[in-house]
């Protein structure tokens, strides 16, 4: 895991200058009144953070097999990051998952297998969680940055 703890403090440490270069009226508009806007993706990907760091926590300690799920586009209304400022949407993520780099670094490797269910019909593994959110965030980060740029 040591290797997904660094790919994830790679990414939010080359990304961060680059999402602050974008100014505030650019990181709120919306392609279309459907999409989110940069905000709201840098809001969605903490939301994420969030949630998986219940899930990392959690699994670690096989306390917890059931999680509920992520419904996104309610977490991303209900909190209304388009209101927020920019500088600390981009702090906040990038803060929170520099911690996640830090608890998934330290992980004993004999709960990478602990199960997860997440409104799945069958659980994953710890270490598919943790592999499938570097994979999200990045996917992401690539939606606002540009392909090849994380």
């Amino acid at each position: 895991m040591v290797t997904i703890s660094k790919d994830l403090r790679n990414a939010v440490t080359a990304a961060k200058p680059m999402l602050l270069e974008i100014s505030s009226e650019t990181a709120e508009s919306k392609p279309n009144p459907k999409a989110w806007s940069f905000k709201e993706i840098i809001g969605h990907l903490i939301d994420s953070a969030s949630n998986n760091h219940q899930r990392f926590v959690r699994a670690a300690q096989n306390v917890a097999m059931d999680f509920p799920p992520y419904l996104p586009d309610n977490w991303v209304a209900v909190q209304a990051y388009n209101k927020s400022e920019w500088s600390e949407l981009v702090d906040l993520f990038c803060l929170y998952n520099l911690h996640l780099s830090n608890v998934i670094d330290r992980l004993p490797k004999n709960v990478l297998q602990n199960p997860c269910n997440i409104g799945r019909e069958s659980p994953v593994t710890m270490e598919w969680v943790i592999r499938d959110y570097l994979r999200h965030l990045r996917h992401h980060l690539e939606k606002i940055l540009g392909q090849g740029r994380i």
